[in-house]
């Protein structure tokens, strides 16, 4: 079995299933996928995650606020709590920290990454991390107001070993998507090859950045499987042993998934 430890099922792109979510993910099972973690990104779209989470036996869902989407609307520790409490709600997130696309809201980002850190440790769920040009602020906000037991993982990886060291000193997982099929991602291979085998997640963070050969394309949950097929062969291991080691990360750092 394999996981998408990270997709946004309620954006993607169904014109060529006919409109049809069914279609998509039966596609996904039919190449092994088993588990689906459906990502949210906004308290606007809090209630589509939860509603797909609800609709399928093997689809659960995170709540949170996109560093990038913080000027819709924030939300506090108690409330970050009792929204992490409703069904199928495995983790908060995504949230994080993106410098790359704004540095107008830096100040406001770090507001609501705390929030989500202190209510996670509170509700003893994990934390999923979106981090771009931001090394240093998102490590040491981590270290001072996570919750190291329950951790988290920095998704959709693109940093630097030395930033993924870091993370991992702080109990935190790696999760690779599709970026490290492409040409010019020698670095983050490099990341791939280094990476504790029990501290790897893969995903699609479809309906963004498909794999090689689908780049250019709309990402589905399916093409979670070339991302495995890719870091496997990457790291000289059989495409079924990473799988199953994956999967197992998953469910350890996500027991509410089981």
């Amino acid at each position: 079995m394999l996981v998408d430890s990270h997709c946004h099922l309620d954006r993607l792109k169904l014109d060529k299933f006919d409109g049809d979510l069914d279609a998509v993910l039966d596609l996904a099972r039919s190449r092994g996928v088993g588990k689906f973690l459906c990502v949210g990104i906004s308290l606007k779209n809090a209630d589509a995650v939860v509603g797909i989470a609800a609709r399928y036996q093997d689809v659960v869902c995170s709540i949170g606020i996109h560093p990038l989407d913080v000027e819709s609307g924030l939300a506090g520790v108690d409330e970050l709590i009792t929204m992490a409490e409703r069904p199928n709600v495995v983790a908060l997130g995504e949230t994080g920290l993106d410098y790359y696309y704004s540095t107008e809201t830096k100040e406001i980002q770090q507001q609501s990454f705390i929030a989500h850190l202190q209510a996670a440790g509170r509700a003893e769920l994990p934390v999923i991390v979106h981090t771009r040009d931001a090394r240093k602020d998102t490590i040491e906000l981590i270290r001072t107001h996570g919750n190291l037991e329950t951790a988290g993982v920095l998704h959709c990886f693109t940093e630097s070993w030395e930033m993924a060291k870091s993370a991992l000193d702080l109990n935190y997982y790696i999760s690779l998507s599709g970026i490290v099929t492409f040409k010019n991602a020698e670095e983050l291979r490099d990341v791939a090859r280094k990476l504790p085998l029990d501290r790897l997640l893969v995903e699609t963070d479809s309906p963004y950045l498909a794999p090689v050969p689908y780049r250019g394309k709309a990402n589905i949950p399916a093409y979670v499987r070339e991302v495995a097929e890719f870091i496997a062969e990457l790291r000289g291991i059989p495409y079924e042993k990473l799988a199953e080691i994956t999967t197992e990360n998953f469910f350890r750092l996500f027991p509410r998934a089981a």
